[in-house]
């Protein structure tokens, strides 16, 4: 039986919408959900910093088996705060942090960014293998799926058109709500989250999904993956080393999401976490 395409939402259209769509289906497109001026600021620095990025290079912690993860002809790379400063208009994005509040406050404090990664999938590349963005933090999730709450939100944002040819994201509708979790699946029925530029497919962190393969001879996908993790788990990206300077000129939002604020559980029981003690001026001398 065919799967029913992603439903797709103006950014205009009612919050509320868009977050059935997502309980429902455990993603969903959101057209124009970027500014066009953020995309093409980002697109320029990554097209720059990409030129001297090898393709299959990072490995994501799995050593010689992420090739199968990272691709072998695929450009990855984060740490995008030190590339363009509209990165952070990007964490700004109002429809994006009101999908967020929803579906991640419930479940913590606050939350902070996982990972932001620019993936540029080359020509001939193939179909990644489907996993969950939750299987980060699998000992967590497993022991009560498939009811475990959220614990991340993730973006693939097109940085120009993406095409089911050239990789689009493939997602399984619905496998965020299967009974059992199956860590890995092969053979299973998926759909492309086709995009255009500044369109964002928003999904689940339970729902299966992965890279699509790039059949055509010449052509790279440009796209760019945003995601937000609950305030107590480790992110996948060590984003506060980026910024050990401090961000005193962004704003409370952008400084908490980049690990320069305390994670505080309330309303939720629990301590802070993520402390730090800054000592007077007088003791710094």
């Amino acid at each position: 039986m065919d799967l029913k395409p992603l439903c797709r939402f103006p950014v205009t259209a009612p919050v509320t919408d868009m977050l059935a769509a997502f309980d429902a289906d455990g993603g969903l497109v959101v057209e124009g959900m970027v500014e066009q001026p953020v995309i093409d600021a980002i697109r320029e620095a990554a097209d720059l910093h990409a030129e001297g990025v090898v393709p299959g290079s990072a490995d994501q912690g799995m050593g010689e088996d992420g090739a199968l993860f990272v691709g072998r002809n695929t450009k990855r790379f984060s740490s995008l705060g030190l590339l363009t400063h509209s990165f952070f208009d990007l964490l700004e994005n109002k429809t994006y942090t009101a999908l967020a509040d929803a579906v991640l406050l419930p479940n913590c404090g606050s939350y902070w960014m996982n990972t932001s990664q620019v993936m540029y999938i080359g020509p001939g590349e193939a179909v990644q293998i489907l996993h969950r963005d939750a299987d980060n933090w699998f000992q967590h999730i497993a022991p009560t799926w498939p009811n475990t709450p959220e614990v991340t939100i993730s973006a693939m944002i097109g940085l120009e058109e993406v095409t089911e040819e050239l990789g689009a994201t493939r997602c399984v509708p619905g496998s965020h709500r299967w009974p059992e979790l199956n860590l890995y699946e092969f053979d299973v029925e998926t759909v492309p989250a086709e995009l255009a530029s500044g369109d964002a497919f928003v999904y689940s962190g339970k729902v299966l999904h992965g890279g699509g393969a790039n059949t055509t001879p010449e052509r790279w996908r440009r796209a760019l993956h945003l995601s937000f993790v609950v305030g107590w788990l480790t992110p996948e990206e060590a984003h506060p080393l980026d910024h050990v300077d401090g961000l005193s000129d962004r704003s409370p939002r952008v400084q908490r999401l980049l690990g320069q604020r305390s994670y505080d559980p309330r309303p939720h029981l629990g301590g802070g976490l993520w402390l730090r003690h800054v000592r007077p001026l007088e003791d710094q001398a």
